[in-house]
């Protein structure tokens, strides 16, 4: 009985001794999947935090710049150029910056992010490619340190390295194909390609049409990847093409060669299948320009030169005869339905000096909607209704939208009438966002900027 017993307390002590082992590991193992989560997210949060530092540095936000900042002792800014010269600054610079530092629009595009995140304390280490108004491009390696205070990680010193690109390349064009939020101001760089891409349309399925060098392609938002869309034989496709209501068709402009016109560019708008398919000629003369379907579906509406002057059309989808809508002197150009179909919004050069409008659809009660300085094109109202975004070119471009200028996105409160910046200013114009680009939530719109190596 004595050997039992004593045997049924050894059992139990190497139950008890494996049970603590086995919830030891078991601690282990939470502890280091909660550190691992608490990590994943330290180091998104680092990530948004250092992508708003660079938008509202380049957007002239003082307040929202300086909310991204904590200033330390030991905070320094320091500073290398390619030119070999070297300067450092106190952390408080970047709060309170002198007048003429911020806002000097452009983006910066982050790469190979490396991290050391502590409890309260973090560096990060990555590359930067930095593209000004101009569409010049500066090289960097940065290293930032930040701070945890008050449960938010903020920075607090950085040391940049800036360098000449060691290649020489050929002169080209490089496209950033991005996204902005419309309540945040973030900013995402879905593909950069070394060539020239225009137009995202957004489809529900979650991809964007653009268009390069003639041709279509779809761009996945997950994947990243483009693929080419089958046109058939239109391989001289331009910036005007869009999804119709029921996200089935797709309408395109096409260089129509065959056409008996004389004029140097006859571009003619198609219709086919969203997923790719021979097209059909919906436009009879030429030059139009797709910008717009009805929301029924029933009816497209382009802009079209007849005898001289750019003005505003609607034709049925099925084709046969155009209705003109405008007839003022000058170009009315960018023609978009409503989604509820009342208005149709256009940008116009009638008053003298290009701004946003909008018409009945049947080209009555015209109504001028902006007065500012700016060259404003192209208004895109939401699939909600509540918004219209629209390119602005910071500066009188008179009747022309050309590649290559300074621009910046905008929005409008259809309700209120109250315009923001919703990007810093930019190396765009011509392909940066010709056609409807919003998301089908009407919370982001897609667009192009562009650098010229």
């Amino acid at each position: 009985m004595k050997v039992f017993l004593h045997l049924q307390e050894l059992c139990m002590r190497q139950y008890q001794l494996l049970l603590s082992k086995s919830c030891l590991l078991l601690f282990s193992i939470l502890s280091s999947i909660f550190v691992s989560a608490q990590q994943s997210k330290d180091s998104l949060e680092i990530i948004t935090l250092l992508e708003k530092e660079g938008r509202t540095w380049r957007m002239g936000d003082k307040e929202g710049h300086a909310e991204c900042w904590l200033e330390r002792p030991y905070g320094r800014i320091m500073v290398s150029t390619a030119d070999g010269n070297t300067f450092n600054l106190p952390s408080k610079t970047m709060i309170a910056p002198q007048p003429g530092m911020m806002g000097n629009g452009g983006f910066a595009f982050h790469s190979e992010h490396r991290m050391k995140i502590g409890r309260d304390m973090a560096w990060v280490n990555h590359d930067e490619v930095s593209v000004d108004t101009n569409g010049k491009v500066s090289l960097s390696h940065e290293i930032r340190l930040l701070e945890k205070w008050n449960n938010q990680w903020k920075l607090v010193g950085q040391s940049i390295h800036s360098y000449n690109n060691p290649t020489k390349q050929k002169m080209d064009t490089t496209s950033y194909i991005q996204t902005v939020d419309i309540e945040t101001g973030s900013i995402e760089t879905v593909l950069t390609i070394n060539e020239h891409f225009e137009a995202p349309n957004w489809h529900p399925d979650n991809y964007l049409i653009v268009n390069s060098r003639g041709k279509l392609y779809t761009l996945d938002l997950e994947r990243k990847e483009l693929e080419l869309l089958e046109t058939g034989f239109a391989d001289e496709c331009n910036n005007d093409h869009g999804i119709s209501p029921d996200h089935k068709w797709l309408a395109i402009s096409h260089n129509d060669r065959e056409h008996p016109s004389t004029k140097p560019y006859k571009s003619a708008i198609y219709v086919l299948p969203i997923g790719g398919g021979t097209p059909r000629k919906v436009t009879s003369k030429v030059p139009s320009y797709w910008h717009g379907w009805s929301p029924d579906g029933k009816r497209l509406a382009y802009c079209a030169e007849r005898n001289g002057n750019y003005d505003i059309y609607t034709i049925p989808v099925e084709g046969g005869e155009e209705k003109r809508l405008t007839n003022a002197e000058g170009l009315d150009d960018g023609p978009e339905y409503s989604p509820d179909g009342k208005y149709i919004y256009y940008n116009s050069y009638k008053s003298g000096h290009m701004q946003l409008w909008r018409m009945d659809p049947n080209g009555k009660n015209q109504e001028q909607l902006t007065f500012d300085k700016n060259s404003n094109w192209f208004p895109h109202p939401s699939p909600d209704g509540k918004w219209i975004v629209y390119i602005a070119y910071t500066s009188d471009q008179k009747q022309n939208h050309l590649f290559g200028k300074q621009v910046k996105l905008r929005l409008m409160n259809l309700e209120t009438r109250e315009i923001k910046d919703i990007t810093p200013v930019f190396f765009g114009g011509q392909g940066t966002i010709n056609v409807p680009s919003w998301s089908p939530d009407s919370k982001k719109v897609a667009f192009v900027s562009y650098s010229v190596n």
